[in-house]
């Protein structure tokens, strides 16, 4: 795995929040602590759909009245999914469309509960990392972040159904969205979307993250969804199910850890690439083993326009 500079160990007053918590899993020692690990059997919900043959369509806030929030459905499938814990170094962005970074010092942002104080303290840490760790990159866009909690109420839940966050089309929306002046020059270069996710109350215990090695998805297990904003359209990517698909995680992921997640890479679409398809798959899903009782997770994704070389 790739690794960055080890933490220095912190005086528990001085821990933000999430460090507090992740502490405290580390010194309770009752049944509710247990993490599940390893390889095991899960339920993914994949993409059905529309029964009318419709475009598939959800709208991102508040639907308009009589419309639905979304048209198209799911249905459960069973799938293997491999732990890559220790493993890590094998997987890479250009192969599989995911990799892992660990022993990450603690963020500047204390609690991510303000979305300001998250731009201004969290957003530079998340540049420096890509750059630091993508090869070749020049330039990083961070478009926005999402904060997910497993609360009752919480505005935001892991999502439970295997998608991908962009296609080729909402991908070069995005660059003319967010940097219309440079967009014709970057776009003849390469660009991605990159989403780095981490937990905030690690180590993860309930509702991990899934993702899909984009090495074994097909072109055709990719079906657009209109993503509807109130002032645009968008659009992401539901997925049909593919047995070949090869489904992994990350057991207990820590707080000192982040996931590059590759939700589009213009290289992947070159003749000849080494990039295997540049889009991953992913989901919150149920483990089986989860005890009665365990904490919910909580996390954060911010997503990228990545450019270069």
């Amino acid at each position: 795995m790739t690794t960055a500079q080890p933490l220095q160990a912190t005086a528990a007053h001085n821990l933000s929040q999430s460090a507090r918590t992740e502490a405290a899993y580390q010194t309770n020692g009752n049944s509710n602590s247990f993490i599940p690990r390893g390889d095991t059997t899960v339920t993914l919900n994949y993409f059905r759909p529309p029964e009318d043959g419709s475009v598939p369509f959800n709208f991102v806030e508040q639907p308009p009245e009589g419309q639905p929030q979304r048209n198209f459905g799911n249905f459960d499938v069973q799938v293997p999914i491999h732990d890559i814990r220790g493993e890590e170094s094998q997987y890479t962005l250009d192969k599989d469309a995911f990799k892992v970074v660990s022993y990450l010092p603690e963020s500047a942002e204390r609690d991510f509960v303000d979305d300001e104080s998250i731009k201004k303290n969290y957003y530079p840490e998340v540049e420096k990392l890509i750059l630091d760790h993508v090869p070749g990159t020049n330039k990083v866009f961070i478009f926005d972040h999402t904060i997910r909690r497993s609360t009752a109420g919480a505005p935001r839940a892991p999502v439970t159904r295997v998608h991908i966050d962009q296609t080729v089309k909402s991908a070069t929306q995005r660059v003319h969205h967010h940097l219309p002046k440079e967009a014709e020059k970057l776009l003849q270069g390469r660009y991605r979307i990159i989403n780095i996710w981490r937990p905030l109350n690690g180590p993860v215990q309930a509702n991990p993250l899934g993702f899909a090695s984009s090495s074994t998805l097909r072109d055709e297990d990719l079906i657009p969804v209109e993503h509807r904003y109130p002032d645009r359209t968008g659009e992401t990517a539901g997925i049909r199910y593919n047995p070949g698909q090869k489904w992994h995680y990350l057991s207990g992921m820590k707080n000192n850890e982040r996931l590059f997640l590759e939700c589009f890479d213009s290289e992947a679409r070159k003749p000849g690439t080494k990039v295997l398809g540049g889009r991953v798959p992913h989901t919150a899903f149920q483990d089986p083993r989860t005890p009665e009782g365990a904490v919910g997770r909580e996390s954060i994704e911010a997503r990228a326009l990545v450019f270069g070389p």
